[in-house]
């Protein structure tokens, strides 16, 4: 295997050096074919871009490394000499483990997220329409993603709340049985909230409302989760039909007064409502919390969810990590194997070569009127000496050197010992 990867992401670079080296989906195609037209030792190519990083995985001759960044630097009109200390680059088994660790989410920003998966099939799916790859990243792919998806179902890697947003939506989930029957109500319509939404949303939870002081951000909210927008002044009679309520606005000052939670529980018929405050000032009076039925949680409470959730992730990770150690050895035992291909097809075809050549000779006999017990047992003998005549050569050369390091690969090849031998002859 010659494969190569590498690139830089959030750890490595700034994110304004990310942003200028990100390849656009229009220009894609065309960076894939340069890839594999401009450089001689590239067979195959395909090209991960995201916000946290850009990554080139390659299959190459091995002989020289190809100048990839210089081309990166070039290709996105960036100075190669400020590009290059921030690059990564792995080879063969050490690549194999890198892409292996970015799917799995273990090399993410956000330990364990999801997402980058996803956008990993994308990649491949982009190198195949471009015609960039083959067999070989096709099996590495295959084998990466075989891997990540062993790490989502057999760890805890993606199971527990790492950010405030994924940890709000997991408590309601705590408190309500089935999240996809109830309403819910996000107050705001910036990063945290846009991320709660989401994690609602791959809950299954439809028909969200969504209250801003500016009603053109929460129109644009609601319409990617399918959902409504409202302006702040509908915020009560909106949480009078809420089940969950979850804020986070820029607000000095609370949006959500006792008085006001107080009417609509009592509109609700004092039905569990769910309340998280994940802004700061706080967006919710804290009396609210007095009132019965009412869950409130503050962003404090939050933080030591998302801490419990980021120890369980990293003992998931170092299971994980062992997944990939192990599917890493498999690996290695596999690319051991393929060089034995050549020599056994070699072998098979030089046995079969003298087997043809004997039985023709045999056959020939035959036709001259020689016994066919004498024609057998002589192509017997013939096909015994000549297929053995190389490595009786070659065993008796390496007994006179003191070479027992082949004699010893013999007798676990031919399946023999010198110690049968001996008793036979007693």
């Amino acid at each position: 295997m010659a494969l190569l990867a590498l690139g830089l992401n959030h750890t490595t670079a700034p994110v304004d050096l990310r942003e200028q080296v990100a390849f656009d989906a229009a220009r894609l195609p065309e960076a894939l074919k340069h890839l594999t037209t401009e450089f001689a030792g590239i067979r195959e190519s395909a090209i991960l871009s995201t916000c946290n990083r850009t990554e080139v995985f390659l299959a190459v001759d091995g002989v020289t490394e190809p100048d990839v960044v210089s081309w990166l630097a070039q290709f996105h009109g960036v100075d190669a000499a400020t590009l290059a200390p921030h690059v990564y680059r792995f080879h063969d088994l050490r690549a194999a483990q890198h892409m292996m660790r970015v799917a799995a989410g273990l090399d993410s920003l956000v330990l364990g997220e999801p997402q980058i998966m996803g956008q990993f099939k994308e990649a491949m799916r982009q190198a195949r329409d471009a015609r960039a790859t083959g067999s070989e990243l096709e099996q590495a792919f295959a084998k990466v993603l075989t891997v990540a998806k062993r790490i989502r179902t057999e760890t805890a890697i993606g199971r527990n709340p790492v950010s405030v947003a994924f940890a709000a939506v997991t408590l309601a989930g705590r408190i309500f049985s089935d999240l996809r029957s109830c309403h819910v109500v996000l107050v705001g319509a910036g990063e945290t909230i846009q991320l709660v939404a989401e994690h609602l949303a791959g809950q299954g939870v439809h028909g969200i409302d969504v209250v801003n002081r500016t009603l053109a951000n929460a129109e644009t909210l609601a319409a990617a989760v399918d959902g409504r927008a409202w302006p702040l002044d509908a915020l009560a009679d909106r949480i009078a039909t809420a089940d969950i309520v979850i804020a986070s606005t820029g607000s000095p000052v609370p949006v959500l007064g006792k008085g006001m939670v107080e009417r609509a529980q009592k509109m609700r018929r004092q039905k569990p409502m769910f309340m998280v405050d994940l802004a700061v000032p706080r967006d919710v009076e804290p009396e609210v919390s007095e009132l019965d039925s009412v869950y409130l949680y503050s962003v404090d409470d939050l933080n030591a969810v998302v801490e419990e959730g980021l120890e369980q992730r990293q003992e998931a990770a170092r299971h994980a990590e062992q997944l990939i150690a192990d599917a890493l050895d498999d690996w290695q035992r596999e690319i051991r194997g393929y060089r034995a291909v050549d020599t056994i097809r070699a072998l098979r075809e030089s046995s079969q070569s003298l087997s043809d050549a004997e039985l023709a000779r045999a056959l020939k006999a035959l036709e001259g009127g020689r016994s066919a017990e004498e024609v057998l047992a002589q192509l017997s003998r013939n096909l015994t000496n000549k297929l053995l005549h190389a490595p009786t050569v070659a065993l008796r050369s390496a007994a006179e050197q003191g070479d027992l390091s082949l004699i010893e690969a013999a007798n676990r090849l031919f399946d023999v010992s010198e110690s049968a031998d001996d008793e036979e002859s007693t």
